[in-house]
């Protein structure tokens, strides 16, 4: 009997009917078409985060190109500076440059009269002027248009020029120079001569000159300078045919390329 018992599966009430799918499983970001097939949508953005930021080399590339422009002529900018230093050195240990040296060593008054129809003033001087080139190996070239001032205080006395000359190594030149000039108003420039010389003995004056050069080193002449020098000397009177005696003098010296 046992053996005859069969046992039968009975249904489970409680499952749910099992159902097919009636719809194509459809990815996620996609839409089904008429057609059926699955349409791509686009991703919002918002929804995956911000895309990744894509950054240029092109300003990186310039930059190091200006970069390596201005380091390469900086350094050629150095070097020729370098190579210029090196020239003058050398030229400097071989000619030994030295300023040349001036100085007034007399004043000869042969005219200082006031004019009786307009009060003017008409001066004439010579003045002594020593040039000294003390150079073993260079020369100076003075060339022309020069100007050569005499002045009391703020008032210029008389002009003139220095001859064109060239002035050899170790050289002395002792040049005498005619000057010339008019003074308005001489009635008050003698008045403050006699005044000053009167409280201190004697009257001071200004030469100032202004001369354009050419140096020579060696066969070589070097471009066009120009210098200025201004000497100040101390006179006893100023007064035609008289003895004029130079108490002081000093005489300074610029050059300009």
């Amino acid at each position: 009997m046992a053996d005859q018992q069969k046992i039968h599966p009975v249904p489970d009430v409680e499952a749910p009917p099992e159902t097919s799918p009636s719809a194509p499983l459809v990815p996620l970001g996609t839409s089904k078409s008429d057609t059926g097939n699955p349409v791509e949508q686009p991703l919002d953005s918002r929804s995956h985060g911000p895309s990744p930021v894509k950054h240029s080399t092109a300003p990186k590339k310039r930059r190091s190109c200006c970069c390596r422009c201005m380091c390469w002529t900086l350094s050629l900018l150095l070097l020729l500076i370098v190579i210029l230093g090196i020239i003058v050195g050398i030229l400097f240990l071989v000619f030994r440059p030295k300023l040349p040296k001036y100085s007034i060593d007399g004043l000869r008054v042969t005219q200082f009269d006031l004019s009786s129809a307009d009060s003017s003033l008409s001066a004439s001087f010579d003045v002594n002027i020593t040039a000294r080139n003390p150079n073993k190996r260079i020369g100076i070239y003075y060339d022309g248009g020069s100007h050569i001032t005499v002045w009391y205080n703020e008032t210029q006395l008389c002009e003139g020029a220095l001859p064109k000359f060239y002035q050899g190594h170790r050289n002395t030149t002792v040049l005498v120079l005619p000057m010339t000039g008019q003074v308005q108003n001489g009635t008050v420039l003698l008045t403050a001569l006699q005044q000053q010389q009167q409280m201190t003995g004697n009257i001071p004056l200004m030469l100032r000159a202004k001369q354009t050069v050419r140096v020579k080193l060696g066969s070589l002449k070097l471009m066009k300078m120009k210098f200025r020098i201004r000497c100040r000397l101390v006179v006893n009177a100023l007064s035609a045919d008289n003895a004029i005696r130079i108490s002081s003098s000093s005489c300074s010296f610029r050059l300009r390329l």
